[in-house]
């Protein structure tokens, strides 16, 4: 156990800001590979003459690296200090896209981007950390809500490259600029200090620590955050060649993705902020999130120019904006577990996104991209019904 809802405050309660800013901008440039690849996805299928299929594979495998390697990230992350955790981080994703910049085919490619998803398995269950250890009670969902925009943000310098960098300079530029962006977070890291805690022990295993029935709680959540990911994650990766497939220009289709980027970080911190009054609702409201980004994702496939935008600007803001939300949730049910709580979010949420790119190119090859969306959209249908599925165990238990 690394920190405790007990342990002191890291020096004054409005002192926590610095450190959880440095943690988000950390969490934006690790999960920014998967992203940048995802928006630069045509060109670099053209020029290293990659089916969607095989490119999908490639980004699956980022986000199945951070899913299936975050036992072991969360242990290190208990066991070095958060700063370090974080400046290690960031610089794993700039060596990753700066490689990434330099692959000649799919191979390669993929082998950076697991090494990539390895490394940002580490924010989530650092971020836990000092949210626990430094944030009052009364601010985590708001504090959450702010490391939960990194989702959101990830995409806004892919979308900015998209439409700035690509057309005239190419998209290896444009990746090489974005390992630059990624070195950003490193000199922000020692604000993220937490204080001195004892060596982990065994109480942060079994069901300790909160009600009875949590494991299965914790289940439930996971699997709602996987699926609803799934569809999510699939209009994030997918978002120039859907926006174009539905009529619009390239340049047009990136703007929009940032636009959507920016819409998705200000939802998280409103949501945040708003349901820091009234935490015990979080479960519910998570879950209307999930439904909306649902039907963001069922306007994405009629294809229009005009639902393409509605669409995508509700599967954004709502169907991404519950992550912080989430992992606000979880801390609060085991308060004497904070790498657990993140570890739990984000196994749920790289799992779902670490089918979501290949299984996509694969459904959008046989059923096109509508088919692929409503596909998606009733994932985050079933996401939802996780949720409140696990909100009413929850509720029984106590």
């Amino acid at each position: 156990m690394t920190a405790t809802a007990r342990e002191p405050l890291a020096g004054p309660r409005t002192g926590h800001w610095p450190g959880i800013v440095a943690a988000a901008l950390t969490a934006t440039v690790t999960v920014m590979p998967g992203f940048t690849v995802g928006a630069l996805a045509p060109a670099i299928a053209s020029e290293l003459h990659l089916s969607r299929s095989a490119l999908g594979l490639a980004m699956s495998a980022f986000y199945a690296a951070t899913a299936l390697g975050s036992p072991v990230a969360k242990r290190l992350a208990a066991r070095l200090p958060v700063p370090a955790v974080l400046a290690l981080a960031a610089l794993a994703a700039a060596a990753v896209m700066a490689a990434a910049s330099r692959a000649t085919g799919v191979a390669t490619l993929t082998a950076v981007l697991v090494a990539g998803g390895l490394s940002n398995g580490l924010v989530q269950p650092a971020a836990g950390r000092l949210i626990a250890a430094r944030v009052p009670a009364h601010r985590r969902s708001l504090a959450a809500g702010t490391v939960g925009a990194a989702l959101g943000a990830g995409t806004l310098v892919p979308g900015l490259l998209v439409a700035m960098v690509l057309q005239e300079h190419g998209w290896r530029t444009a990746m090489l600029l974005a390992a630059l962006v990624a070195l950003v977070p490193v000199a922000l890291a020692p604000l993220a200090r937490v204080p001195a805690a004892p060596p982990p022990g065994r109480a942060g295993t079994g069901g300790a620590g909160g009600p009875r029935g949590t494991g299965r709680v914790l289940v439930l959540w996971a699997l709602a955050a996987a699926l609803s990911a799934t569809g999510n994650n699939a209009v994030a990766s997918y978002f120039v060649q859907l926006g174009t497939s539905s009529g619009l220009a390239v340049a047009v289709t990136g703007n929009l993705l940032s636009l959507s980027a920016l819409a998705a970080i200000v939802v998280r911190l409103a949501a945040g902020a708003l349901t820091d009054r009234a935490p015990r609702h979080n479960p519910a409201v998570i879950a209307a999130m999930m439904l909306t980004g649902g039907l963001g994702l069922a306007l994405v496939a009629i294809g229009t120019p005009v639902t393409f935008v509605l669409g995508a600007a509700l599967a954004f803001s709502a169907g991404w904006g519950w992550t912080g939300l989430l992992l606000a949730t979880t801390l609060r049910l085991v308060p004497d577990r904070a790498e657990n709580a993140g570890h739990t979010v984000q196994v749920g949420i790289y799992a779902g996104a670490a089918v979501a790119p290949f299984a996509f190119g694969a459904l959008s090859d046989a059923l096109g991209f509508a088919g692929a969306a409503s596909i998606a959209g009733a994932a985050a249908v079933a996401g939802a019904a996780s949720m409140t599925a696990g909100a009413l165990v929850l509720r029984r238990s106590r």
